[in-house]
Formats: C-alpha cells, structure tokens, sequence
C-alpha cells in the first residue's frame, strides 16, 4: 500500500483524558487533550464521571484537532481509537464515536491496544528529521497502572519479559502519596518534593523477586509502617520530613526499576532503551535511565512529557503503522478492560 500522505485521526479515552490527534506519514499535525479536574477531590478516578466527561469533551476535542491539523475531515484514511485496556465506560465513549465518524465518511476504524500506543510513542515525530528507535530496543513501561519490560522487535512484535506481580510504579507513588496527606494524583506531588529531600535518609524494602517481574506491594507496606512507628512518638512525623520521605521513596522505586532493566538489558544485548507511561514523567526516573544508558554505552529514549500522558498521537501512530498493514477493526468489536500486551 502508498504511505504517502496517509492520514489517521487517533482517539484517546482509555481513563480521564479525552485525547484526538491527526498524524500523516507518521509526522504530527495536532494533538488536543482535555484532562478532567473533578477527580481531585474524591483522591482518585470515579468511572462514571470520567464516562460523563468523555460525553461532554469528545466532539470539541476531535473539532479542535481536526482545525488544528489545518485538514479537512474528509482528508482522512482512518480513524484509530482505544479499545483497551481501561475504564469500560471511558473506552465505550471513544470506541462509539470512532465507529460512528468511520460510518459517516466510510472509512476503516483501527483498534489500537493502550499499551502498545505507550510503546511506539517514540515514532511520533513533529518534524522530519526528529529520531525514531532501531528495532529491537528495550521499552520499561511504567505507569498507574502497569510496569512492564518490553522486549520490541518491530512495530508489530512486541514480547512482555517482565512485569509487575501486583501493583504498579504508579500505585506505589500516588497511594503512599495519598497515606502522606499529599493531593491526588500524588506522583507529581512526589517528584517535586523529591527535588528538595535526602533520597538516603530513610531505607524501605526492596523486593527480591526472581527474573525479571516486579513488585511494589512490599514497598508500600514498607513505607506505611515507617509512617506509623514514627507517628507514635512524633505525631508531626510526616510534616517535619516530607522531603526526605518524598525523596528515599522515589530514590528506592527507581532503584527496583533499574535492577530489572538492567538485567533485562543483558539478557537481550539491546543497545537502545526505551521508557514510557504516566512515569517516565517523573524527573527522577528520566534522569537515572539517561545515566544507566550513558554509562552503559546505549541510546536512550525519553519521552517528551507531553507523550508520557495518555494521549491520542501515540494511538495515532500506532493506528498508522496498522494501516500500512490493512489491520483494520470489525464493528462489532467490543472496548475491554483488562490486557496485558
């Protein structure tokens, strides 16, 4: 098939972010994201109001990308959305407009799954010459919800060598974050607290589990009796060391990450490594993986912020590259809520 001037409206709704983006040829045209500030105050994502927001953004959010991109919407292949994993009732909202948009201008829809979008973020460019990954490289994909080591052939083969046996990286940020009085979603809150802490002053446990899967459960049950021993005699406790808390937390989540990476680096001999996910935002986490890979001779990938989020471009690309493949979707195909890779 021609990939030349092939051009994909990407859907993003697979949480609390209502994403539309237009790629052509891989190069970014627009990419508009509206982010739902009501989930604050219940200190964590209430699947109904985030289903009710989608409702509310998905129509001026696909407008404002299409005026953006300076395109017509008749100038488009495809349209690519989530399908999962993530909150059915979101996915429901971005998998029934794709399907109703590609009716209407009679072209194909492209299931993308969330976590391969995460994978081939790096592939989006805003402009020609910005550098993409060689195959295969190494992606540590970390977020709320999932930490994962990737190992990536092509665009198309990609194979799960390590992830997590019970919680996330981004759980163990934003829940010993919230036992810390600290606002949702409490990652942020974290790193800029970190920037100022001692990262040695205080020690939690660090999972040894086999291979190469994670596991954060042990740490955060580290963290909190830390929290409740120290509050018996100094109810202040938390207050009077926020920093160093923030810091020591951060400095031995990424210590767990790291381990795991660089085992999986030398069970692969990949010379390039990727990161990806709501995570690899986190400054201290940028800057320990650029480190490993200076120090370990390999070429690193990390995110612009603005692709750390769940947003739409990345969906796009990965809608792009299944174009060029003729994947496209059925109708009948139904959003999920659960799945790996």
């Amino acid at each position: 098939m021609n990939s030349k001037n092939v051009t994909i409206l990407g859907i993003e709704s697979s949480c609390d972010d209502t994403s539309a983006a237009v790629i052509r040829d891989g190069l970014l045209l627009s990419n508009v994201i509206a982010s739902q500030s009501v989930h604050q105050e219940y200190g964590g994502v209430v699947p109904e109001l985030a289903s009710r927001a989608h409702q509310q953004n998905i129509v001026p959010v696909v407008d404002a990308a299409i005026k953006r991109a300076g395109i017509d919407r008749n100038d488009l292949d495809a349209v690519a959305f989530t399908r999962g994993p993530g909150l059915l009732g979101s996915l429901l909202v971005g998998t029934s407009f794709a399907k109703g948009m590609s009716l209407g201008l009679r072209i194909p829809i492209i299931e993308v799954n969330h976590l391969h979008g995460h994978v081939l973020s790096h592939f989006v460019r805003e402009a020609e010459d910005d550098r993409v990954p060689d195959f295969p490289y190494l992606t540590l994909l970390i977020s709320g919800g999932n930490s994962q080591l990737v190992l990536v052939n092509n665009y198309n083969d990609m194979t799960i060598i390590g992830q997590t046996i019970d919680d996330a990286a981004g759980e163990a940020f934003d829940k010993c974050a919230k036992v810390m009085g600290l606002p949702y979603p409490g990652g942020p809150h974290i790193d800029r607290l970190a920037a100022e802490g001692n990262p040695k002053r205080f020690k939690f446990a660090k999972p040894r589990i086999p291979g190469l899967d994670y596991s954060f459960s042990g740490l955060k049950t580290s963290f909190l009796y830390t929290l409740r021993d120290n509050i018996k005699t100094d109810p202040d406790f938390i207050q009077r060391n926020l920093a160093d808390l923030a810091a020591s937390l951060q400095k031995t989540i990424i210590d767990i990450l790291l381990d795991k990476l660089d085992k999986a680096v030398k069970q692969t001999h990949v010379k390039t490594v990727a990161i990806g996910g709501g995570v690899s935002a986190n400054s201290g986490v940028r800057k320990a993986v650029e480190e490993y890979c200076r120090d370990h001779n390999l070429t690193a990938f990390i995110p612009k912020r603005s692709f750390t989020t769940d947003n739409a471009a990345m969906i796009a690309m990965a809608g792009y590259f299944k174009y060029l493949d003729r994947e496209f979707c059925p109708y009948e195909a139904a959003p999920y809520a659960r799945v790996t890779m």
